[in-house]
């Protein structure tokens, strides 16, 4: 974990729009993921009765479905205080193992930077 540096701008851009997920939608965690190009995926929390996803693992697969080829940057805002082994399980599938995973509270204040391995 390192909450050293300064947050980049890109990077606050996507704890910003996973903050307003979250609040827009009423449900546990807003994510954010920012590909290869640029483009960026936003996504809340899925729990239906049939399908329960985070949101984090919900943006990774819009950024697949949309035809990311690979991530610079992951962003979720929840209560927990990290990020869940299966939310960085597939983080690392899509951008590799060292692919920034920043957890941020509720309020937008980053807890924490994590490699998705």
């Amino acid at each position: 974990m390192s909450e050293a540096a300064p947050l980049d701008p890109e990077d606050r851009k996507i704890i910003t729009l996973a903050r307003s997920a979250r609040a827009r939608n009423g449900v546990p965690e807003g994510a954010a993921v920012r590909d290869e190009t640029g483009r960026t995926y936003v996504a809340g929390t899925v729990a239906l009765e049939s399908l329960r996803l985070s949101a984090l693992r919900t943006a990774v697969a819009m950024a697949v479905a949309s035809g990311a080829r690979s991530l610079e940057a992951a962003a979720v805002v929840t209560e927990a205080e990290s990020a869940s082994d299966e939310d960085r399980a597939a983080v690392r599938d899509l951008g590799g193992a060292g692919t920034p995973v920043l957890v941020a509270g509720p309020d937008g204040t980053l807890r924490a930077t994590l490699q998705a391995g």
